[in-house]
C-alpha cells in the first residue's frame, strides 16, 4: 500500500507540475489561453519547435510537448483535440524518473494510484487521463 500512495503523489506531483508550467507560459505569453496555444504558436511559426519560455525548455512533438524544468524535472503531455491535455503511465513514468529524488514506480502501482484519483481525474480514453477542470 506505501508503494501506491507513493504513486499517487507521483500523480498529483505531475499535475501540480503541469498547473504550474501552464501558469507560467501563460505569464510568459499573455496572450495564451491554454496551454495547447503554444501547439499553435508552432504551428503558424510565431515560436519555434524548441526553446525556453521562461524558466522551461519546452520542445513540441506530434501531439504534444515535452516541457523541462531548469531543475531538470520533465512533464511530457499530449493535447486532445478539444485541447485538454492529456497524459498516460509512460509520461507519469518520465517525470518520476526525473525528480531530483527518483520516484520509481511499477505500472500496476500507477494504474491503482490513476483509478483511485477518478475523479479529479478522468480517462479519456483508453489509459489516457485528464484533469478536471
Amino acid at each position: 500500500m506505501e508503494r501506491v500512495g507513493a504513486a499517487r503523489d507521483l500523480v498529483l506531483g505531475y499535475v501540480r507540475a503541469l498547473n504550474a508550467i501552464d501558469e507560467a507560459m501563460r505569464m510568459a505569453i499573455p496572450s495564451l489561453e491554454r496551454l495547447v496555444d503554444v501547439v499553435g504558436l508552432v504551428r503558424s511559426r510565431r515560436i519555434s519547435r524548441s526553446g525556453h519560455i521562461g524558466s522551461y525548455f519546452y520542445k513540441v512533438h506530434g501531439a504534444g510537448c515535452r516541457f523541462v524544468s531548469d531543475n531538470g524535472i520533465e512533464v511530457d503531455v499530449d493535447f486532445a483535440v478539444d485541447g485538454r491535455e492529456v497524459f498516460d503511465l509512460w509520461r507519469l513514468r518520465g517525470y518520476g524518473l526525473s525528480l531530483p529524488e527518483l520516484l520509481d514506480v511499477t505500472e500496476q502501482e500507477m494504474w491503482s494510484a490513476v483509478q483511485s484519483l477518478q475523479p479529479p481525474l478522468n480517462e479519456v480514453r483508453p489509459g489516457w487521463f485528464s484533469v478536471a477542470k
